[in-house]
């Protein structure tokens, strides 16, 4: 029905960590709508597609679903106060639902999280070190490199896909992060999806914008995966030159 969109569990779960300055659950004009019984939710929903031009997403399997897979988001709390909301720490954003996140260090350092979500393996993009498997090689890759324009990513990439795809093959749950998750984790992220699946930067790119609406990987690792688009097609086929990279 127009108006009217069904919203899988991990695509709330990833609307609701988005973060600009404050985490999304404090903005004070945003409503979330979780309904338990499909047909209320639906009536509900049609009633509000006449108070907005955006589409009113409606909660596949409603809060049951949802609270069953992300358990540590359940509280009996009902009344928040404003400091209390601005105090809230947004997770990682789920790229493989309950496989892979793609998140920022403060949340790569932090025992809840990684308890929270079963993290098992760390891939760290960032010049920082984390304090969870260290001089563990087989669960912790770290590729050191600034966030600059001189940055070379490249030459881990082959080494990034192989880890990522050995500890989903053993069942780990895997954390990509860097020191915001903005731009070199997204760039891992986006050439293992492009090796993954074999698909361009263009498809890949829209996907994990999708997930984190916030990334933007700097224009010389833009320049880099295009490079790796050509490895792992045989060609390059996306127009980095377009605005929207």
């Amino acid at each position: 029905m127009t108006g009217l969109v069904l919203c899988e569990p991990t695509e709330l779960y990833n609307i609701l960590n988005q973060v600009t300055k404050l985490s999304r659950l404090t903005e004070p004009n945003y409503l979330c709508l979780l309904g338990i019984v499909l047909g209320a939710a639906v009536e509900c929903g049609r009633t509000l597609t006449h108070f907005t031009r955006h589409p009113i997403h409606i909660l596949r399997g409603g809060y049951e679903s949802f609270s069953a897979m992300y358990h540590f988001f359940r509280t009996q709390k009902i009344i928040w106060m404003p400091q209390e909301l601005d105090a809230f720490q947004p997770y990682p954003v789920e790229i493989m639902p309950g496989r892979i996140y793609l998140g920022n260090f403060r949340q790569a350092c932090d025992p809840k999280v990684q308890k929270d979500l079963k993290i098992k393996a760390h891939v760290n993009v960032s010049m920082e070190t984390g304090p969870f498997f260290v001089g563990d090689a087989d669960k912790l890759l770290h590729i050191q490199i600034e966030d600059s324009l001189e940055a070379s990513i490249t030459p881990f990439l082959r080494h990034l896909c192989h880890f990522i795809e050995v500890h989903l093959e053993l069942g780990s749950v895997i954390l990509v992060f860097s020191t915001m998750g903005i731009s070199r984790s997204c760039a891992a992220i986006l050439a293992y999806l492009m090796h993954q699946n074999e698909q361009t930067l263009k498809r890949s790119w829209a996907y994990v914008k999708k997930c984190k609406t916030n990334m933007r990987p700097n224009r010389a690792l833009v320049a880099q995966l295009s490079e790796w688009e050509k490895v792992v097609l045989g060609d390059i086929v996306t127009d980095i030159l377009d605005p929207l990279y």
